[in-house]
């Protein structure tokens, strides 16, 4: 095993990036019979990812393990120096001294297959969902693979290379890379457009540092929106949300832009930023931030910025299918509230520990948020923002997905 100074360890562990909604994957109208919707819920520190109903009492129906090759990859890792200390780098900052085994996940569109970004593993895999083997490996530029988005046709997932300031695309079916396409640095989230043209990149610079304070958001690093064409990946704009805030007097808030949502029309767009608890919307047509909603602050929370988890002080955000509510977890304040859309009002402020993503139940009733903190998932109804049940999953839930099993699907033998 090399032997590291902790200068060296900390220099690499600041070049990487933190782990945390895009539609679900389509199945053609003579699939669908044959097919289940589910939430896969990827349990990061486990390597495991849960299968549970899609709506109602959130039942669990099977589990999935994702890192089926785990002793292949642990020697290769261990064979590299430069892998290794990557690998460490991101257990001891990131992965909060847990390995990091599963950031995303789509199915495929027959439900034969579901996707996984690997972060520890700097991989994506296709695994077979009746048998549990892998069909495919890509191994993401850089040391380390991050968040998703599928397609709205199911066909293409894109996947952010952290460490590479890089975005794959690539086909769902056979792993082959589509294209690539550069981005800000450290690339986080990736949503596609609904009609499929474009796919929206959200770099999130260096969340791992404890320069945070308002006068070192220099050392952050350079963190834009980028849009690209979704057919030839060329860029098409990008969108600086630093000129923006500082357009309405929040010069000392992050520009980092964190989970994101647009509106039905995605004439809007809200997000999240670092340190911040609360959200912005933000207008398309006139490039302007014309809202910003303040959620409230757990009393018992630190407001010190070097005690919020990569940076993260809300992290999640999801719509009703209406476009009349938002959810969002308060990742550091340990709530979840429904937010009106129109006043901004937020709902009861539902307790829940650690919530680290929000997305929407498939029947479009509920928001459902990971508590990472608890190890369970929890849904609340968007009609009243209360809570209507939490299930038990497995070890540090993070990202939580609709996607498609077969009809009669029970987990894979082990």
């Amino acid at each position: 095993m090399p032997v590291l100074t902790t200068r060296h360890l900390c220099a690499v562990a600041a070049a990487v990036v933190l782990t945390v909604t895009a539609p679900a994957t389509v199945a053609s109208a003579a699939d669908t019979a044959a097919l289940r919707e589910v939430l896969f819920v990827g349990n990061n520190w486990d390597g495991t990812a849960d299968v549970i109903k899609s709506s109602g009492d959130l039942a669990k129906i099977g589990r999935i393990n994702v890192v089926p090759d785990k002793d292949a990859r642990m020697a290769e890792i261990n064979a590299d120096p430069i892998k290794w200390i990557y690998f460490m780098a991101i257990r001891n900052s990131v992965g909060e001294g847990h390995d990091q085994f599963v950031d995303d996940m789509y199915s495929t569109p027959d439900g034969r297959s579901v996707v996984v970004s690997r972060p520890s593993f700097a991989d994506v895999v296709s695994i077979d969902l009746a048998t549990g083997k892998i069909n495919w490996r890509f191994k993401v530029s850089g040391y380390r693979a991050d968040h998703m988005a599928v397609s709205p046709d199911g066909t293409r997932v894109a996947v952010s290379a952290s460490t590479a300031n890089t975005v794959h695309v690539l086909n769902i079916n056979t792993g082959q890379q589509l294209g690539s396409f550069a981005t800000g640095d450290k690339p986080h989230e990736n949503i596609f457009t609904r009609d499929g043209k474009y796919i929206w990149n959200m770099a999130i610079g260096d969340v791992n540092t404890d320069s945070d304070a308002p006068w070192q958001d220099w050392t952050k690093g350079d963190r834009h929106i980028t849009v690209v064409d979704a057919t030839t990946y060329k860029q098409v704009k990008t969108i600086d949300m630093r000129d923006k805030l500082n357009a309405i007097g929040l010069t000392d808030y992050s520009d980092a832009v964190r989970p994101a949502v647009f509106s039905p029309d995605e004439s809007k767009l809200y997000f999240q930023v670092s340190f911040f608890n609360g959200f912005f919307e933000y207008d398309l047509a006139t490039d302007k931030i014309t809202r910003t909603k303040t959620l409230p602050k757990n009393p018992a929370t630190s407001d010190d910025r070097t005690t919020m988890v990569n940076d993260s002080r809300h992290h999640g955000l999801s719509m009703s299918p209406d476009g009349s509510k938002l959810c969002v977890a308060g990742t550091m304040d340990d709530y979840a509230t429904v937010v009106n859309r129109t006043t901004l009002q937020e709902g009861p402020l539902v307790t829940v520990s650690k919530p680290y993503w929000a997305t929407v139940s498939g029947d479009g009733k509920s928001c459902v948020v990971s508590e990472s903190g608890a190890d369970q998932v929890t849904a609340i109804d968007f009609a009243t923002g209360q809570k209507t049940v939490s299930v038990p999953v497995g070890d540090h839930p993070q990202r939580v997905r609709l996607g498609h099993v077969a009809a009669d699907w029970t987990s894979p033998s082990s």
